[in-house]
């Protein structure tokens, strides 16, 4: 899984702080350590699938387009990665020296049929799982770390 679902994980979350409020992706990759070109990247994604609202102004930056209780993990996934299977079968059974063949491959092998189900079962918990409920299991450091550096941010009009 590329490290663009991490950082968009991270960033949303972050922003389920404080949900009316934007923060500019500079400010959003300041406080990741990242780069932000490439967080503005995943932030327009983000933006597309309807996760993340563009807010324009001085004001402005990114804030949440729904409530935290309304986005999923998956939504986020999904924005970032686009929803196709992360495990894709290239038939190797096929290849090799000792070939099988075609019409003994109709079924899925037992390692494709594994991978499957538990790509199935992940994506299910992804999809029980909202922003809301990240921050419900998250330390209490963390918290902490995020408000400060929130309340410490300069305001619109300051």
């Amino acid at each position: 899984m590329p490290d663009s679902v991490e950082s968009a994980l991270h960033c949303t979350w972050l922003l389920a702080q404080q949900p009316a409020t934007a923060l500019p992706a500079r400010r959003l990759a300041e406080f990741h350590g990242l780069p932000q070109a490439y967080l503005s990247k995943i932030l327009k994604l983000l933006t597309r699938a309807d996760v993340l609202r563009a807010v324009p102004g001085t004001g402005g930056g990114y804030r949440l387009a729904r409530d935290p209780e309304q986005i999923t993990v998956l939504d986020i996934l999904t924005a970032v990665q686009g929803d196709g299977p992360m495990f894709r079968c290239r038939e190797l059974r096929q290849r090799g020296p000792v070939p099988l063949p075609v019409e003994a491959c109709r079924r899925p092998c037992g390692i494709a049929a594994v991978m499957h189900r538990a790509e199935q079962a992940w994506r299910q918990e992804l999809a029980a799982t909202t922003l809301a409920d990240l921050h419900g299991h998250a330390a209490t450091a963390s918290i902490g770390r995020a408000r400060r550096w929130l309340e410490a941010l300069p305001t619109a009009n300051g």
